[in-house]
């Protein structure tokens, strides 16, 4: 069966923006079998598959229902190694098509779950092994984005000119790197009240991120992180002898990358700097609770009151047609970067990483900069609207955006719209990708991308929980 097929029986809001379904798909569609068969899936979940019954059963969209069953365990499908090291559950979570974990999508992959960890011990214990695992990537490097299963293996960037390592897949800085890890371990203790996974490892793991953040401030030195490759994509390497464009010391964490794992054009990445703002005091509160750690904690917290001073000055700026909004970049000189990239962190999706509110006016007025073509990465095509990025090109949006979209709406139109988009644009795969072409969902980037099919899992089952209705 050719799965474009679904594609068809779909029609355009007039105007061209997102996709509606018609009315009619056939009364009884035939979707076809996608999922791994069971016995080829990677983990299974009993309160996983129950939530997908559920669902299933309850929402009448049979499509909608297809698509979660697929999407939602994508994650447990196909990308997670578990087992017990030194008595310790480890968990190894790939991103998909690449055989690397990054501390950023295994920390957005397995997060769905966490509210259905209470209900299965099993699940409980993978994520627990994925907080392990990430202790022991960042003790090894703090400024690497992403690990191999093997701590010996040399992979494909083994020549980047920067401080690289075996059991280093890339060696890319990002903030939110750092960030991720936090935000799972806070939410799981928050979630369990387990403390197994912080010990003297995870504390010093802490330390080190708090150290990690303090040399990217730059105010003394450029600090020991450096980073080139020999390539002719400007957006994988790093200008001035590997450090970026000179930034003035205000208080900021410099980034020498993006989420999209793009190069930086300032360094001062406004949407990294606000998670790290929210990390910091998370973290803070883990060492009083767990370690009474205070003097350290109060570092942390002395830290993210730096940033957060520093965003109030720093990242808002007057855009002539929507008021004060969010830079996406800055330099402390006084230039910034107007745009937004589809990766979370992203400045559209700061509520959801619970940095700001939704009704925060300096957001509502980015949020409506970012959703329109003053942004020179929303594009509006025949297929859909969204936000994109250098990443993978022009007239390319990604489904993650547009999940983000959803999650972060206040407006029940728009959610309905968000789930109706991500609906007719799957081109018959029955999972989400990395991107899509404006005017043609069937031209798409990454069929295997389990972070963007897990996301958009995570918004059906927060809709079906919340407003069940806009599913109908």
């Amino acid at each position: 069966m050719n799965r474009r097929h679904f594609l068809q029986g779909l029609t355009l809001l007039s105007g061209g923006a997102l996709l509606q379904p018609t009315s009619v798909l056939g009364a009884a569609p035939a979707f076809p079998v996608v999922r791994p068969a069971e016995a080829k899936r990677r983990f299974r979940s009993r309160a996983v598959e129950a939530a997908i019954k559920e669902f299933q059963k309850k929402v009448p969209n049979q499509e909608l229902g297809w698509l979660f069953g697929n999407c939602f365990p994508s994650t447990l499908d196909t990308t997670v190694t578990y087992a017990l090291r030194e008595g310790r559950p480890d968990t190894y979570v790939i991103t998909g098509d690449i055989d690397a974990m990054w501390l950023r999508d295994s920390s957005a992959q397995v997060w769905p779950y966490l509210q259905f960890i209470k209900k299965d011990a099993e699940l409980r214990q993978l994520v627990a092994g994925v907080i392990n695992r990430q202790t022991r990537c960042i003790l090894k490097d703090p400024y690497a984005n992403a690990f191999y299963g093997d701590d010996a293996r040399v992979g494909e960037w083994k020549s980047d000119l920067t401080a690289m390592q075996p059991g280093v897949h890339e060696r890319k800085w990002e903030i939110d790197s750092l960030c991720y890890p936090i935000r799972l371990a806070y939410h799981y203790w928050k979630t369990t009240n387990d403390a197994a996974p912080f010990d003297a490892a995870w504390q010093r793991a802490i330390k080190l991120v708090l150290q990690t953040f303090r040399e990217q401030q730059r105010e003394d030195s450029l600090g020991p992180y450096k980073f080139q490759r020999e390539t002719a994509t400007a957006t994988d390497t790093q200008p001035m002898n590997g450090y970026g464009y000179p930034v003035r010391p205000v208080g900021l964490i410099c980034s020498a990358f993006r989420p999209s794992d793009d190069a930086t054009l300032y360094s001062f990445l406004v949407p990294s700097n606000f998670f790290a703002v929210i990390s910091l005091r998370q973290a803070a509160e883990m060492l009083t609770q767990l370690a009474q750690d205070t003097t350290t904690a109060r570092q942390l917290t002395a830290l993210a009151d730096e940033v957060e001073a520093a965003l109030r000055q720093y990242a808002v700026v007057d855009h002539p047609q929507h008021g004060k909004i969010y830079a996406y970049e800055v330099d402390g000189f006084g230039s910034q970067v107007l745009m937004d990239d589809a990766n979370v962190p992203s400045l559209l999706a700061l509520p959801y990483l619970g940095a700001v509110s939704a009704t925060d006016p300096v957001y509502q007025n980015t949020r409506r900069f970012l959703l329109s073509e003053n942004n020179p990465f929303f594009f509006k095509g025949q297929a859909a609207e969204g936000i994109g990025g250098p990443h993978v090109g022009q007239d390319m949006i990604w489904p993650i955006a547009i999940t983000m979209r959803g999650l972060t709406s206040l407006q029940d139109d728009e959610i309905r719209a968000c789930v109706q988009s991500l609906r007719a644009t799957h081109a018959g795969t029955g999972y989400m990708h990395e991107s899509f072409h404006k005017d043609d969902a069937t031209r798409f980037t990454r069929a295997w991308f389990a972070w963007a099919n897990t996301l958009f899992g995570e918004f059906l089952w927060k809709v079906y929980q919340e407003k069940p209705q806009l599913l109908a």
